[in-house]
């Protein structure tokens, strides 16, 4: 453990004497008093509109001492949220933004497990918008390898051989999307694009050797959270944004298999059928995933709620899903995240 600290002092140490664009000295001092009070819960959330009936729940109690640091565009927020000590930290968009924000405050903070939560498209017919997921798996569905056309899936793909690319996790073929009629005219089935091989993404854990790559597609939560969201089914979860305005049915908590995270906002029937069919996902996102891969490196527990907010152009009954019911999906991740924390170790 104190090799830990010791290899945390010198990063610290190196951010300041890079410039003082990174982290001040004043600042570094502010962080070792935060760290001092901890550990945390990490909770980390895409965007403000997700954030804030957090932030204006009553079970929320913020810091008056210090209410929040600044860090490389970054607000870590500190209060407690049902007595355990928490740091709040909005990623913004994307997996890039929530990769980074999970790094710097696992590696900036003391903190003893991360809980990510926000809303989702929804790849599982049984559920509905409004239901609230916790998947026990996430995957990152964006890394891909390219195939030129004119080669198929027994081709060799390129640098298969030294173990960079697979074809084991699977395939997605354009050609399989054609028009009927453009197919019918041409007599067969072929398209530019040809196809895509998803890819597992390359992790360097800290406990092993510096530069020993290993690779996961499909991104394990954290078992004890995991149990402990058990207690969550059942629970009451709004149904209605106004007077005038509600859910076919009331929603519900459902923990499932799996789900996918991409630099994509997918509105897309034909691709989410696809993902379900492929990979037999319910939440689709632009954030979990990356989120999950930080702490699987860092070994770090962590756990995503996603409510969902439409049916990622799967077709619905509820006209402009998204626009419509993401304000009372969010309402209803953040209403889990609340009833979570309170099961988890102090």
């Amino acid at each position: 453990m104190m090799k830990v600290f010791l290899i945390f002092g010198w990063f610290l140490c190196f951010l300041v004497n890079i410039g003082e664009s990174a982290i001040s000295k004043s600042l570094l001092k502010e962080i070792d008093c935060v760290n001092k009070v901890g550990p945390y819960i990490g909770i980390v959330v895409p965007n403000a509109f997700e954030m804030n009936p957090l932030l204006q729940s009553s079970s929320f109690v913020v810091n008056q001492k210090r209410p929040h640091l600044d860090i490389s565009g970054r607000r870590f927020r500190l209060g407690t949220l049902e007595k355990q000590k928490i740091i709040i930290v909005m990623t913004g968009l994307s997996m890039l933004n929530a990769g980074i924000t999970t790094q710097l405050l696992l590696t900036l903070f003391k903190v003893k497990g991360v809980l990510h939560f926000g809303i989702a498209g929804n790849a599982n017919i049984q559920l509905e918008v409004g239901d609230v997921t916790i998947p026990k798996f996430w995957a990152h569905t964006g890394l891909w390898l390219w195939q030129r056309h004119g080669e198929g899936p027994e081709s060799e793909l390129p640098l298969e051989s030294n173990g960079d690319f697979t074809r084991t996790i699977g395939y997605l073929k354009f050609s399989d999307y054609n028009n009927d009629t453009i197919v019918k005219h041409k007599g067969h089935r072929d398209n530019l694009l040809n196809g895509v091989w998803y890819q597992p993404e390359e992790v360097f854990p800290i406990n092993t050797y510096p530069e020993t790559r290993q690779h996961v597609f499909w991104v394990p939560v954290d078992k004890h959270y995991f149990a402990l969201s058990k207690q969550l089914e059942g629970m009451k979860l709004e149904k209605c944004i106004n007077a005038t305005t509600c859910l076919p049915r009331a929603p519900k908590l459902a923990r499932v298999e799996r789900g996918v995270s991409a630099n994509v906002f997918l509105d897309n029937g034909a691709y989410r059928n696809f993902l379900s069919t492929k990979f037999n996902v319910t939440p689709i996102d632009m954030e979990s995933a990356a989120v999950a891969l930080i702490c699987y490196q860092q070994k770090i527990p962590f756990i995503a709620i996603r409510a969902l907010s439409d049916l990622a152009g799967g077709g619905s009954n509820i006209s402009n899903e998204a626009s419509s019911f993401a304000p009372l999906a969010a309402q209803n991740a953040v209403a889990a995240l609340i009833k979570l924390v309170p099961l988890l170790p102090s």
